[in-house]
């Protein structure tokens, strides 16, 4: 095998999702020399596409707000939602030192953090209103200099144009923009800063989400003197022995050796575009084709081959092997459709999901993991899968429906390609989606009946904290009920998704690689969706999936810079003893 050159480091990382960055930021912040090597052209992976929460109880930011609860409570939480899956050492590493993640980057690098109020998904057991997610501060990009143009940018079909919108205040301007001058100023602002910023700079300068998550992980890395790498794919790891030691990379069509003195870190994003491994994992699609994420495309399981190449144990005993989310898909002109996750619409005031059947399944305000569990549980078997969001002319104006704009945006464009049917009646669109139309017709005029007095005695949509806050406040007696009844009726095709996948490679609560008989594999650790997620295939709240990628990253980082049994602080206190005593 030819070689360019033979490359040194400390730690080699391999992904630039939210738990490689943490894990290399980390890492070089303790002196380490640090490489991300990232097989596509872009920084980010998942992660900048992503809402960028995580779920972090008893953060600092609830502190400093007031919020303050002791380790029970989110444990208590944890066990109630996860049953046999719990795994107590884990989720008392997440709850104990997920905090101090926090607290490291806010002090020693660039990730801000804003405090969420997102309400636990389920009021089990030890459930909490809000105060335990956290999310990156927005960020101008322009900090990140030449760095920018190696942004993945955020995921077209959840922006106006390129401009991404925030949870919470942000986005409700947005809803609120044609009923209030306020939100109308706030939203005119917005849209002529970014449009400014799309003259000038090509793309918007005001990052939110998991773009801001990336791009501070990214300045820090650079900050650290990280060296970054992009076009660079593992194609194999080296071991001395059992332990691991670097890998064979690709890099921009040459293969380099890379040494990794401390170890590598696999960051690869999971197997969701994984099609074998799909279909040995999802139950329901025994082809592995019948499914769609909004992860990237270029997700297709490398860490995990990687993993197991040396012996790494693959867990696929979890509740769930992905994290499930109906999915729509938005045509485009002379490509492949893109997938839209619909996380939010769902819980709004006016909309309900039916089969083909014509009924209804699920609370739709409920979580997106329950509504694919629903779907999946009631779909006869040999069946498609799928189900249609149906709304009226009035919702579709207010609020969109999945990928089609509210009021201005015209409704033609979503109409003409196909992805937003339209009908003059519930029986014609009916007829257009393959519905039943009678048991439409009845289930609609079941679900307006009891809507408009703000109940739902069949699924209790909008009785719970989570269901109301997705909604619309405004609207009463119930955020999450009004009736289906002004003409013309639009429905979109819901198919089954994921926002990523949770089998993986089996770890150790400092992000070691364990092999069959449960021993940690010496110089490997994986992160974020490469490693089995500690919830067990559970979803109990937003921002699980980045919370452990980022404190587990963390702890990697520690154990690789030898850090993890001494108080975080002595080290920084060291160097700044040293460099108060050496002469100057």
């Amino acid at each position: 095998m030819n070689h360019e050159r033979i490359l040194e480091c400390d730690v080699l990382v391999l992904g630039s999702g939210a738990g490689g960055l943490s894990a290399a930021v980390t890492a070089a912040t303790h002196g380490l020399r640090v490489m991300v090597m990232e097989k596509e052209d872009v920084f980010g992976g998942t992660s900048a596409w992503s809402g960028g929460w995580m779920w972090i109880p008893r953060n600092p930011l609830a502190t400093r707000a007031g919020i303050r609860e002791e380790i029970d409570a989110p444990l208590t939480y944890l066990k109630s939602e996860l049953g046999t899956q719990f795994d107590a050492a884990k989720a008392t590493a997440l709850l104990e030192r997920g905090p101090e993640m926090v607290d490291f980057f806010e002090r020693h690098t660039s990730v801000r953090f804003v405090e969420g109020n997102i309400p636990d998904f389920h009021p089990t057991p030890g459930a909490a209103t809000g105060g335990r997610s956290v999310c990156a501060m927005p960020f101008d990009a322009r900090e990140l200099g030449p760095l920018l143009h190696k942004l993945r940018e955020p995921l077209s079909v959840i922006t106006i144009k390129g401009m991404g919108i925030a949870a919470g205040q942000d986005i409700t301007h947005f809803y609120r923009a044609t009923r209030s001058i306020k939100s109308a100023l706030y939203v005119a602002r917005r849209l002529l800063a970014f449009a400014w910023h799309k003259l000038w700079y090509g793309r918007s300068m005001h990052l939110v989400n998991g773009n801001a998550l990336v791009a501070r992980l990214l300045k820090s890395a650079v900050n650290r003197e990280v060296d970054l790498r992009t076009r660079a794919r593992a194609v194999a790891l080296l071991r001395n022995d059992r332990r691991v030691t670097g890998a064979i990379v690709d890099i921009a069509g040459t293969r380099h050796e890379v040494r990794a003195t401390r170890g590598v870190v696999l960051a690869c994003g999971g197997y969701p575009y994984d099609v074998e491994r799909r279909a040995r994992t999802f139950a329901y699609t025994p082809s592995g084709l019948d499914h769609w994420s909004a992860a990237p495309r270029t997700n297709t399981g490398d860490g995990i081959r990687l993993g197991e190449s040396v012996g790494g144990r693959f867990n696929n005993t979890l509740d769930a092997p992905a994290a499930w989310a109906p999915v729509s898909l938005v045509p485009q002109r002379g490509g492949a459709d893109i997938v839209f996750p619909h996380l939010i619409d769902r819980a709004k005031p006016g909309v309900i999901a039916v089969t083909r059947a014509g009924r209804r399944f699920v609370n739709e305000a409920a979580s997106y993991r329950d509504f694919i569990s629903a779907l999946l549980a009631s779909t006869p078997s040999g069946e498609e899968v799928c189900a249609w969001l149906i709304c009226d002319h009035r919702f579709q104006r207010r609020y969109g429906l999945g990928f089609s704009k509210p009021f201005p945006f015209p409704v033609g464009p979503y109409r003409r390609s196909g992805y937003l049917v339209q009908a003059a009646s519930l029986s014609e669109l009916a007829m257009k989606c393959h519905i039943d139309a009678q048991a439409l017709k009845n289930t609609v005029e079941s679900y307006n009946t009891h809507a408009k007095e703000g109940t739902d005695p069949q699924f209790n949509k909008g009785s719970t904290v989570y269901n109301r806050a997705q909604g619309d406040a405004e609207h009463q007696p119930n955020p999450c009920l009004a009736p289906i009844e002004k003409s013309p009726f639009y429905a979109v095709k819901l198919l089954p998704g994921s926002l990523g996948t949770f089998a993986g490679l089996a770890t150790d609560i400092d992000a070691r690689v364990l092999d069959e008989n449960n021993c940690a594999i010496p110089g490997l650790y994986a992160v974020g969706n490469d490693s089995a997620s500690m919830m067990g295939g559970f979803y109990p709240s937003g921002g699980i999936t980045l919370g452990p990628a980022m404190t587990f990253g963390y702890l990697a980082g520690l154990v690789l810079a030898r850090r993890n049994l001494a108080p975080q602080g002595d080290f920084f206190a060291a160097k700044e003893k040293a460099a108060a005593d050496s002469p100057v």
